[in-house]
């Protein structure tokens, strides 16, 4: 499953999603998310929202690929990264809610691929000019986020408020900031393109890859008082899991 277009990536995750219905697999949260952010991207093309569109599709599609064989490899049972292991076998597990599946897939994607993505398309040299693009992906995401959780009040109506006033909203999200995603994903980036060959970039790699996966464990391993929250939160979920996946859409 590979793009050569950002029109592919989004025909691609249309199949994530479709078949995710008819399976009723929450991998196609993700799915439904990140069509919207590339559908977003696309329709930011040409209206001088980005540096460079050339670059900018380039680094869409790259990046998105990178997803896209994710999920291809581990629905074939083929080796994947440890953070993508580790979110799609959470699709497996009764307990996350909608937002938890949907932070565990942003994690694998923005902390380790974007920095891979935007080191390939880059060098030393150049790396400095696509700072301004790397930033609006993120700032495309930040904004999507208001839209996700007036979707998900359509699943589980009480949580937002159950969470505010048991001030516990902060202690929910704050491991993953986007801003703190962001800047850790540019970092690697940087670090990335800066290797010397492709050995010092498959170990930088391998190194991110194992913090990243432990640092999914975050956003599933809470104290006890959230984890009773995010219990009723779960038990209280409307729909199916194909109902939920079209609502995010």
């Amino acid at each position: 499953m590979i793009a050569t277009t950002i029109d592919e990536v989004i025909e691609h995750l249309e199949f994530i999603i479709q078949t995710s219905i008819k399976e009723e697999s929450t991998l196609g949260y993700f799915a439904a998310l990140y069509q919207k952010v590339t559908l977003t991207v696309k329709n930011k093309l040409g209206t001088n929202y980005f540096d460079d569109d050339v670059r900018m599709e380039k680094l869409d599609v790259i990046f998105a690929n990178r997803y896209l064989m994710a999920y291809s490899n581990y629905k074939q049972n083929q080796p994947v990264s440890k953070s993508w292991q580790s979110t799609f076998d959470t699709s497996f597990t009764w307990p996350p809610i909608v937002l938890q599946h949907l932070l565990l897939g942003m994690n694998a994607h923005i902390n380790l691929d974007l920095g891979i993505a935007a080191a390939e398309i880059s060098n030393p040299s150049t790396i400095r000019s696509l700072q301004s693009d790397f930033n609006k992906i993120n700032d495309i995401l930040s904004a999507l986020i208001n839209d996700v959780l007036a979707d998900l009040s359509e699943i589980w109506p009480t949580l937002l408020k159950i969470l505010k006033f048991t001030n516990k909203v902060d202690d929910f999200l704050i491991n993953f900031s986007m801003n703190m995603a962001r800047d850790g994903a540019w970092k690697f980036a940087n670090t990335m393109v800066n290797q010397p060959d492709i050995l010092s970039k498959n170990n930088a790699i391998l190194k991110r890859d194992g913090e990243i996966a432990e640092f999914s464990k975050t956003i599933t391993n809470h104290k006890f008082t959230i984890k009773m929250i995010l219990l009723a939160a779960r038990i209280g979920e409307r729909g199916s899991v194909s109902d939920k996946i079209r609502i995010l859409r």
